[in-house]
């Protein structure tokens, strides 16, 4: 039996390539929630529709998760560094146009070109890391600092954002991004090596148009269902990205060089890790509905210091993040992982307690508790998710991590989003007196908290308090049953991670070395 030498281990070329490649993670994160704070100035100066509106919010995402399997592919075959420098260039250069946008119609073809640029950030730069750091304590390590950067992002985002907003215009939330991406574009030829599928073929352009064709129309119907409610459109809209993503499934199978391995699906610790990674996101995109109504609209807090009160919590996961490398190191990865889905579930518990009045504490420290329990889950699933794939199939097994946390939260607030209106609904079917309110309004103050706020507002006296109280108590009672689904969830999927998931080491559970797959060729 030959003994295999130890991978090698990474120098501090490769540490501060890592600082290099965190900086978009970062901005991406901040770009998704910057956006939202400067939406009155926007509606206020572009006069958007409300279709047009709803378009510039979502497009971006909607074109990140339609090109994360496509853009991970190709940077597998032209080269990571490659593509992360060209969709640099062109996340700058989108940036500087949205920023001076004149137009609604001009600010949402931007806010496209955006996404596509984003959708080659996740894939390249996360691919870079498999490539960069070979050993696996120091890959995970390098992964808890990419995991940690999209939460830096978003806790730095929105305090950002109000900075600017407060004394520049609103197309200056996008300019924040020139700068980082200029930094990229000069040190990324000098500290990132490029790595590229030596053998790959030439991308199928049919399942590109496939894989495009399965994503959007599920991801575009399953967010109609979170903002509108069941509708006949949205739900064909799903169907059709079902039926695209069965051909698309069929042709990878009849391919000889597939645009996506399914042999990947086979490996236990890609298809439980890629689940729990999933299923994570669900929970926590669901529940963050919740959170921020709770804050303004229960506990009457500003958007300001609702933002400051999320702090803790995303302070806590980065800090998850960072301390999972010491724990594999004494445990396996199967334990740590379920471990923190259990702790996650007793974040979610808390909630499902949660007192109407006073429970600001209450709520920071649930928060806290179940950031520091899902941090484990989001970096070692995403280390046994890349692990598992060959080198040279890094970028595509990156994307499609990326892809499933997009679909998790998606259908985290969809669902649980559905769960928490219908008894929001139910509770207040015949809460609004009849009488001292019009038609829309009532309509509204039966659908939701803030459109109860608003009519207890121009009622007043104590009938207004009756139907605010009747109000909060409908969001209190929609906030913890999801909650504790939440946790029956996650305890469900921490006892599989525990007992599928015990074989496999740091690592995950990659393809033998004499594989035909398994020999990728770095370019340096």
């Amino acid at each position: 039996m030959k003994n295999t030498p130890p991978p090698a281990r990474a120098t501090m070329r490769e540490w501060t390539g890592l600082a290099v490649i965190a900086l978009p993670c970062m901005l991406y994160s901040m770009d998704l929630t910057v956006l939202n704070l400067a939406i009155p100035s926007i509606s206020e100066e572009l006069k958007p529709t409300a279709s047009q509106l709803l378009w510039i919010v979502d497009i971006y995402g909607f074109f990140v998760a339609g090109l994360l399997v496509t853009m991970g592919t190709l940077g597998d075959r032209i080269g990571r560094r490659r593509l992360l420098l060209i969709g640099a260039a062109a996340f700058g250069v989108a940036s500087v146009l949205a920023a001076f946008s004149t137009s609604a119609s001009m600010l949402i073809a931007t806010r496209a070109l955006l996404g596509v640029a984003g959708a080659t950030l996740a894939p390249s730069t996360l691919s870079l890391i498999r490539n960069m750091f070979l050993d696996p304590g120091q890959r995970t390590i390098a992964i808890g600092v990419w995991i940690s950067s999209y939460s830096a992002g978003a806790v730095i985002g929105p305090v950002l954002g109000g900075v600017l907003l407060q004394f520049f215009p609103w197309g200056s939330v996008f300019l924040i991004g020139v700068p980082v991406m200029v930094l990229l574009l000069v040190l990324g030829p000098l500290l990132l090596p490029e790595y590229r599928d030596p053998d790959a073929a030439r991308l199928d352009l049919a399942s590109v148009a496939l894989s495009l064709g399965a994503v959007l129309p599920v991801i575009y119907g399953v967010k109609q269902i979170a903002e509108h409610g069941p509708d006949v459109v949205p739900a064909l809209s799903i169907a059709l990205g079902l039926a695209l993503g069965w051909v698309f499934v069929r042709r990878q199978q009849r391919l000889a060089d597939p645009m996506i391995d399914l042999g990947l699906f086979r490996l236990p610790a890609f298809t439980v890790s890629l689940g729990a990674y999933m299923l994570a996101c669900f929970v926590m995109f669901g529940i963050f509905l919740y959170n921020a109504q709770y804050l303004q609209l229960v506990l009457g807090l500003s958007p300001l210091h609702a933002g400051l009160w999320s702090m803790p919590g995303a302070g806590a996961f980065i800090v998850g993040s960072m301390v999972v490398p010491a724990l594999v190191r004494r445990m396996r990865p199967a334990f740590v992982m379920g471990g923190g889905l259990a702790v996650a579930a007793l974040g979610f518990g808390m909630l499902a307690v949660l007192p109407a009045q006073d429970g600001l504490a209450w709520m920071v420290c649930s928060a806290v508790v179940s950031s520091l329990g899902l941090a484990p889950v989001f970096t070692l699933a995403t280390d046994l998710v890349v692990g598992s794939a060959p080198p040279e199939r890094a970028g595509v097994a990156s994307a499609i991590s990326e892809t499933s946390s997009e679909f998790g939260g998606a259908l985290g607030i969809a669902i649980l989003g559905a769960i928490g209106a219908a008894i929001y609904r139910g509770t207040m079917a015949d809460a609004v007196p009849a009488g001292l309110a019009g038609v829309s309004e009532a309509e509204a103050a039966r659908s939701t908290l803030g459109g109860a706020v608003a009519l207890a507002g121009q009622i007043g006296g104590s009938a207004g308090a009756e139907l605010l109280d009747a109000g909060r108590d409908a969001l209190m009672r929609g906030m913890r049953l999801t909650a504790g689904v939440c946790a029956a969830v996650l305890l469900f999927v921490a006892g599989l991670v525990a007992i599928r998931l015990r074989g496999a080491g740091g690592a995950g559970q990659a393809l033998p070395v004499d594989s035909p797959s398994a020999a990728a060729l770095p370019e340096r």
